[in-house]
């Protein structure tokens, strides 16, 4: 604490310029390293169960709700943020929880047998259900990019 803190300046004429990078001096010194990304993102989950998230079941009856269109909507349901929930046990049972746009849709009666019969002629699914909600209602924050992108929203 007794120590005088002193400040030295220095005089210089110029300063020699830093030694600039070359890229053939980089390539002689640089062993590229394989990247580990590529196997990480090529690889695909081990052991998911069939009614899992990822699963052949699960992923097969998604692709079957993104062919269901809204008549009205020029997007499919599972983008349109219809589907709430798709639950599937490991006897096959698909229970799919769903709701529609208003509780005065004109395909009110017809869309909730249609996802029925749609998610029922999926290989691995012997019986599904589906339930249709009304809490929380549907509003447009639930649409994925791609419905908003379909609907000129974004």
């Amino acid at each position: 604490m007794n120590e005088e803190r002193r400040i030295e300046v220095e005089e210089v004429d110029a300063v020699a310029p830093p030694p600039r990078a070359r890229v053939e001096d980089a390539r002689e010194s640089f062993e590229r390293k394989r990247d580990y990304l590529e196997g990480f993102l090529a690889q695909k989950p081990a052991n998911v169960p069939a009614g899992e998230p990822g699963g052949a079941t699960y992923e097969a009856i998604i692709d079957a709700l993104k062919d269901i269109y809204d008549p009205e909507i020029p997007v499919n349901i599972y983008d349109l943020g219809l589907i709430y929930n798709v639950e599937v046990t490991d006897a096959g049972h698909a229970v799919v929880t769903m709701t529609l746009t208003t509780p005065h849709c004109p395909v009110a009666e017809s869309m909730p047998g249609e996802v029925e019969l749609r998610v029922g002629a999926v290989p691995g699914v012997g019986h599904a259900e589906v339930n249709l909600v009304w809490d929380p209602p549907w509003d447009p924050a639930k649409m994925s990019d791609e419905a908003r992108l379909e609907l000129g929203m974004l």
